[in-house]
């Protein structure tokens, strides 16, 4: 007999009936009950010396450079910003909270509103006069330190940035640390490549040249995401599934953010990051959180915090790559003890991971058991995630496990598909994690009519930049 699990808390008309809005959050599993942990489980489990901690170095991925996981990052910032919620209050219909970035992976964070509405991102050169006309760049390249060489700091390796020192960017979350920061340049001056490219081969210039490098610029944007960073974190039979046999959780006609992906499922991340990285070749590794990576919102003062993407990505180079921190239910001890936070704070505030816990019941997210049968998880595979849950937190019970923490635990105990082999644990998500990544990024590409999913999807990139190492590295100085 089938078990009765109550009415429905998302019965609402945006929920039923009516079409979901881009500039809003949504649900994936709208006929799963919330889970709900109790807050003094959730800081227990997040705290410092809990059983979340990495005390030592859990050791690294075979396969995932560390780069790509703070590509992640900016992929983030790229499609998703909630600034209306809090650890203490109640979401239960998610189409009621602002996105406040476009839910496509179009780049407004690197083009803003434009070279009309936003000209100061953009060179305004003039040819010589008279008559003084506007050169093939106006309104084309996008400006950086470089451009303006009375900057503070080492401009030609640094965003644009005002006196006060603030980055002069589409989105001012890609400053909040160097690392983030020299991805929002990398990605700046392959724009200006294209757009030169473009120009010598083909002789265009102004609006026309800036629409053209702008698309070529996006598409290979999203073809990295696609087959580097999806393939890396969710597995290429995975990827290679969605896109031959469709989408099963991610539906709608019209692009949005599912708080099971923004909540829970695209935080992954945060179990894979090091709290050192090389970021020069033969240079000492940098603490994460230190004065050289760790001082967002200011100019680059110190040559050794300037990234060179060719010792974090694959590039034709071939380097030794540093690699991600494998992925599983441990996190850095920093990340469990933030140090950019006020230390008289409470200390749910100061775990990454209660932060992300508690955002669980705030948006009234389902058990990640719950989903994984939902999507057709085999109980044994279930189990395994289960029982890996609860040797974090034996509190946690049978059933009702955070999603967040299913998510790594599913990542440590079955991990990532590959093709014609076993899953590797340890190397990306498992089942529930990939799924839900995957599919919506996806499905985010395939419901824009100006992405290379939506719009033509026999586009194939150019070979000089058809991978994340090369887009970051061909106009690296």
């Amino acid at each position: 007999m089938k078990q009765f699990e109550g009415l429905s808390p998302y019965c609402s008309a945006s929920q039923y009936g009516e079409p979901q809005r881009d500039d809003r959050f949504g649900r994936l599993f709208k006929d799963i009950p919330p889970n709900y942990t109790h807050p003094d489980i959730l800081i227990e489990i997040g705290r410092v010396g809990g059983n979340m901690e990495d005390p030592d170095d859990k050791g690294r991925t075979m396969s995932v450079p560390v780069g790509m996981v703070f590509f992640g990052q900016f992929v983030d910032h790229d499609i998703t910003l909630d600034a209306s919620t809090t650890f203490d209050s109640v979401v239960d219909n998610p189409g009621e909270i602002a996105n406040l970035r476009t839910p496509t992976l179009d780049l407004d964070c690197i083009y803003g509103l434009g070279p009309e509405a936003q000209p100061y991102l953009f060179n305004q050169d003039r040819d010589p006069g008279p008559p003084s006309r506007p050169g093939p760049f106006a309104g084309v390249k996008l400006l950086t330190g470089a451009d303006n060489p009375g900057q503070a700091g080492i401009p030609e390796s640094d965003l644009l940035r005002s006196p006060n020192g603030r980055a002069i960017i589409g989105d001012p979350r890609n400053d909040e640390n160097r690392i983030i920061s020299q991805i929002q340049l990398a990605i700046i001056r392959f724009h200006n490549h294209v757009a030169q490219t473009l120009h010598d081969e083909e002789g265009l210039s102004g609006h026309d040249l800036y629409e053209a490098a702008r698309e070529e610029t996006t598409w290979h944007y999203q073809w990295a995401v696609v087959n580097d960073f999806l393939t890396d974190m969710c597995g290429e039979p995975v990827v290679e599934k969605i896109l031959g046999c469709g989408r099963q959780v991610y539906c709608g006609k019209v692009p949005f953010i599912p708080v099971e992906f923004s909540v829970a499922a695209y935080r992954f991340g945060h179990s894979m990051i090091p709290m050192k990285l090389q970021v020069q070749m033969n240079g000492d590794p940098l603490e994460l959180f230190g004065d050289e990576l760790g001082q967002g919102f200011d100019p680059l003062n110190n040559p050794a915090a300037i990234v060179d993407w060719h010792e974090l990505l694959f590039t034709p180079e071939n380097r030794q790559v540093e690699r991600a921190q494998k992925l599983d239910t441990k996190l850095a001890k920093d990340l469990l003890d933030l140090p950019f936070i006020d230390p008289a704070a409470p200390a749910k505030e100061k775990s990454l991971a209660t932060r992300n816990l508690l955002r669980g019941n705030t948006f009234l997210l389902p058990a990640g058991e719950k989903i994984a049968k939902a999507i057709g998880e085999s109980d044994a595979n279930i189990k395994k995630v289960v029982d890996k849950a609860n040797d974090v937190n034996g509190d946690l019970g049978a059933e009702g496990i955070p999603l967040w923490l299913y998510i790594l635990a599913e990542a440590e105990v079955i991990g990532r598909a590959r093709k014609n082999e076993n899953a590797k644990k340890g190397e990306g998500l498992g089942p529930v994690g990939a799924t839900i990544v995957a599919e919506v990024i996806i499905g985010l590409l395939e419901l824009d009519d100006h992405s290379y999913l939506g719009a033509n999807r026999n586009w194939s990139p150019r070979e000089e930049w058809n991978t994340l190492g090369k887009l970051l590295t061909v106009a690296q100085p």
